[in-house]
């Protein structure tokens, strides 16, 4: 008898921004004959822009002291249907004993080019807890014990505001803050923590996503409107919210039709972003400064940080893997999930902004 399967293989599926073309691929695995496996099967490394929405769907890493993964057969789509079941199998790089016999070195050289102890991470041990050749990886690995902290109540004299980045089809955010006036903290166990004015905390989050990686819910601003006000009143920070920056296009006015409009309407309203020429690169590296600011080994803190309340897990999840454009290193590259990204920037420059306009009218 002729034994045979039907296979679709992919090689490095983290190089995939999200899961459609994976999924769409599954209507090509069939046969016409009876009894035939149907299998697909997919290799990769920890990184790339599909990093996220690969650990997600796999639930990596896998456990320590294991190599087959727990086996996932309950997982439903969007629709509620039930998914094919699928697990991970994890490969170390000692068990490519052809490669390694031919290139002995290969592991030392694999160790030396790696830029950060996350890189080595990926590369060597493909571990999936860290992210690497990224805009923040460097600083994330670092620091992130500084930047993620645990809740308090925010004090009445910071001020509270909202920042959004648009999106229908893809997911929208927006961000809750709140900015030191350089006051003490105290967290419900007692411990306290010194602030600089300025710092500031993303207290809480709302992303709009269908939870498949990069798809949006494609609701109305109308509705959007709505849940946002209605989280602030569960919140207990009704009324207290300031106006803050806004992707730039919902001001944008099509037959008559403005998204910003249909939130004033409802009572949430938005100031513009920063998106002048610049103004990415420039966010970017503001992030990068105030997470860096985050901590001064030992010394008083001097410059005000980025810091992200532990609940926030949309952000954690997606902001430290942004991956680099491979054509302009200075930048995200755009077809990751980087709307929390994006709507964290235009927090940050909107910090700039301000200073800026209260110092050209004699304010500082």
């Amino acid at each position: 008898p002729i034994c045979f399967t039907v296979t679709i293989g992919w090689e490095e599926l983290t190089t995939w921004p999200d899961d459609k073309c994976y999924k769409s691929m599954f209507s090509c695995a069939r046969s016409t004959t009876i009894g035939v496996p149907i299998r697909v099967r997919s290799t990769t490394n920890p990184y790339g822009l599909g990093h996220n929405w690969v650990k997600s769907r796999w639930r990596l890493p896998v456990p320590p002291g294991q190599i087959i993964g727990k086996l996932i057969e309950d997982s439903k789509d969007m629709n509620g249907n039930i998914e094919p079941p699928r697990v991970a199998i994890h490969g170390k790089l000692e068990e490519n004993k052809l490669l390694l016999a031919s290139n002995p070195d290969y592991i030392n050289r694999i160790i030396a080019s790696a830029r950060n102890k996350s890189e080595m991470e990926a590369w060597v041990h493909g571990s999936w807890d860290i992210v690497a050749g990224g805009m923040f990886d460097d600083i994330w690995c670092d620091y992130r014990d500084k930047i993620v902290i645990p809740r308090f109540d925010i004090p009445s004299t910071w001020r509270i505001d909202r920042s959004f980045d648009w999106g229908s089809s893809k997911p929208f955010s927006v961000g809750w803050w709140a900015v030191s006036d350089g006051s003490d903290i105290v967290w419900p166990s007692g411990r306290s923590m010194s602030t600089v004015k300025g710092d500031l905390f993303r207290i809480n989050e709302w992303y709009g996503w269908s939870g498949s990686a990069n798809e949006g819910l494609k609701m109305l601003a109308v509705d959007i409107a709505k849940g946002i006000l209605e989280r602030e009143k569960n919140w207990g920070l009704k009324g207290r919210v300031k106006p803050g920056p806004a992707d730039s296009s919902i001001f944008d006015e099509e037959n008559g039709n403005c998204i910003a409009k249909d939130f004033e309407n409802q009572g949430v309203v938005w100031e513009r972003a920063d998106k002048r020429p610049g103004s990415r690169k420039q966010g970017w590296e503001e992030i990068r400064s105030r997470m860096k600011a985050t901590y001064n080994q030992g010394a008083p803190r001097e410059r005000p940080g980025l810091f992200i309340f532990d609940h926030c897990e949309q952000w954690t999840r997606t902001v430290p893997s942004l991956p680099r454009d491979d054509k302009d290193v200075d930048d995200v590259d755009t077809a990751a999930e980087d709307h929390i990204g994006d709507e964290t920037r235009y927090r940050v420059r909107f910090e700039t902004r301000e200073v800026a306009s209260k110092r050209s009218v004699g304010m500082y």
